[in-house]
């Protein structure tokens, strides 16, 4: 009665998860060779981090960073500028019965990685840590 509604809670399917990973093998080969006339992807090495398909698997969020520090909103909204070219590109390289929809986000966990850092390493913060040692 209620399975449907159950299975969504438990999170991504093996099925989501590998097709998830297949996209984003091909896509980070597709963006380390293809050249983008588009001055925000010109010179900009891009960090592909995760890819979520829907589960029917016609549409896939996918989440980018710039290597080396960047913007991550601007660098994202420019793929999605790109994302009917990737998807060509995409479809002549994975085997799926559908070629997803790109979307795609900014990745900010590596800055939120960072301010983490920045957090435990104030002197307030590593006084309390050193303190639990006893």
């Amino acid at each position: 009665m209620g399975s449907k509604r159950f299975n969504e809670s438990k999170g991504p399917s093996q099925r989501q998860l590998r097709a998830g990973e297949l996209v984003r093998h091909a896509l980070v080969d597709i963006l380390a060779r293809e050249g983008f006339r588009d001055p925000a992807l010109e010179s900009v090495m891009i960090s592909v981090t995760e890819v979520r398909p829907s589960p029917d698997l016609r549409s896939a969020k996918v989440y980018v960073a710039p290597l080396g520090g960047g913007d991550a909103k601007a660098l994202a909204s420019a793929l999605n500028k790109s994302a009917g070219f990737l998807r060509g590109r995409l479809g002549r390289e994975i085997d799926m019965k559908f070629t997803p929809e790109l979307h795609f986000h900014a990745d900010n966990s590596f800055d939120t990685a960072s301010q983490v850092d920045q957090l435990l390493a104030r002197p307030g913060v590593q006084q309390d840590l050193d303190g639990e040692d006893d």
